[in-house]
């Protein structure tokens, strides 16, 4: 019987094609409503998705023969992840494809912010060409922890490598340290680093968790990168950590205020007064949640979720 796939987000048309070449049927349906697709989705024993809606359990009921939910990214937070197992759905996700990609452009936001480089060329571009208050650091001597050392954490501490830093890692899986980070406890990262990445799923545990008393457990003023989630930041709490000086600086590419989905920015129709300062902050960078989307990783992510599909399936 012919294992019928249900697309409703586009992706890298290597996906399609091998998938179709191996033996499934693929459907799109990339404009439907959320309701629209549960009306039909029992016809279906697979559905590739990215994040356009939340698969939740009022979906999960009503797919009745789906035998795997694939996500062309690396979280899972947008699907009931536990009541998906509970009916014997596998969930595949491809946090493989896109890990270099997010470890590149961490350290590119780590480099900018020390070198003043957003500021500069901005300054230049004006008319202004000012050394002295451009002056940077330089990251060699600097101690840099990472919170989350799964595919991203341990892609950016390679990256890293070509640093003399001390890279100092933290995560709730124990023994997950090694040649490139010395996985330490929570108290220990917070005493040493100068430089803190995120690279955490979005869960209850981990939502809002940089507020202001995580910031002010640190022993030292820090700078910060998130590339993970926004919603694992409260930015209210990190713009009056900025004002004080306790953050030096951050670059983050995602935000608390996107949508799940990921292609829109906004919740609501006003622009938050703490999102208002990081527009006007010299010292921070914004980027549209796009650490983990490069030309490279669209494709890499797509044979990924191929591979996957393929074992569950073939091996």
């Amino acid at each position: 019987m012919a294992v019928h796939i249900l697309h409703i987000d586009s992706n890298h048309p290597l996906l399609w094609d091998q998938l179709e070449q191996a033996g499934f049927v693929n459907h799109e349906d990339f404009t439907s409503s959320k309701e629209e697709i549960e009306a039909k989705i029992q016809d279906y024993q697979g559905i590739v998705i990215r994040s356009r809606f939340k698969i939740d359990q009022t979906f999960l009921d009503k797919a009745t023969n789906l035998q795997f939910i694939a996500r062309v990214g690396a979280g899972l937070e947008s699907i009931d992840c536990e009541y998906a197992e509970s009916k014997n759905i596998a969930l595949i996700a491809a946090p493989e494809g896109n890990r270099n990609a997010v470890a590149e452009h961490s350290l590119g936001m780590i480099l900018s912010l020390f070198n003043n480089l957003n500021q500069a060329d901005a300054e230049i571009r004006a008319g202004h060409w000012n050394r002295e208050s451009n002056r940077g650091q330089e990251l060699d001597g600097k101690t840099v922890g990472i919170i989350g050392y799964g595919n991203m954490g341990k892609a950016f501490a390679k990256k890293l490598g070509g640093f003399e830093v001390e890279v100092l890692c933290y995560d709730i899986q124990e023994n997950v340290g090694d040649e490139n980070a010395k996985q330490v406890s929570f108290a220990e990262l917070q005493q040493k680093v100068d430089v803190l990445s995120l690279h955490l799923p979005w869960t209850p545990e981990t939502d809002k968790m940089v507020n202001t008393k995580f910031i002010n457990g640190f022993a030292k003023s820090i700078w910060i990168i998130n590339t993970s989630r926004g919603k694992n930041i409260v930015t209210a709490d990190l713009v009056a950590a900025l004002q004080s000086g306790k953050v030096l600086g951050a670059g983050l590419d995602v935000l608390e205020y996107e949508k799940l989905s990921f292609e829109t920015l906004f919740q609501e129709a006003t622009t938050p007064e703490a999102f208002q300062y990081l527009l006007n902050a010299k010292n921070v960078i914004l980027t549209p949640h796009i650490a983990g989307w490069t030309i490279e990783s669209h494709e890499r992510l797509a044979q990924v979720i191929v591979d996957k599909i393929k074992t569950l399936y073939y091996y």
